[in-house]
Formats: structure tokens, sequence, C-alpha cells
């Protein structure tokens, strides 16, 4: 196997290796909170974003 794998390359692996589905959910929304977040922070976006909370 590679040794040089990224991120999403471990995850996936992870994921498939320990059937650990459960955690997909979890992942998913951190990812979604943090580009929230980045476009939240400095975007013609945020007072949209804003008006969501």
């Amino acid at each position: 196997m590679s040794k040089n794998k990224s991120l999403l390359g471990e995850m996936w692996e992870f994921l498939r290796v320990r059937k650990a589905w459960w955690l997909t959910p979890i992942i998913l929304m951190l990812v979604l909170v943090g580009i929230l977040i980045v476009f939240g922070q400095s975007s013609a976006l945020s007072p949209f974003i804003y008006a969501l909370f």
C-alpha cells in the first residue's frame, strides 16, 4: 500500500475496514459547519447565513 495517503483516503479506509459507517453523518456535519464558518466570515453571503440562526 501507499505510504502517502491523503486525509480523505485514510478516513475512507478507516470507515471501510472498521465498518464504522455511523461516523459518516458526524463527519459530514463537521465539514458542512466548517464550510459555513468559512463562508460566514468573509463573504457576500454572510447576512443570509446569519439569518439562518
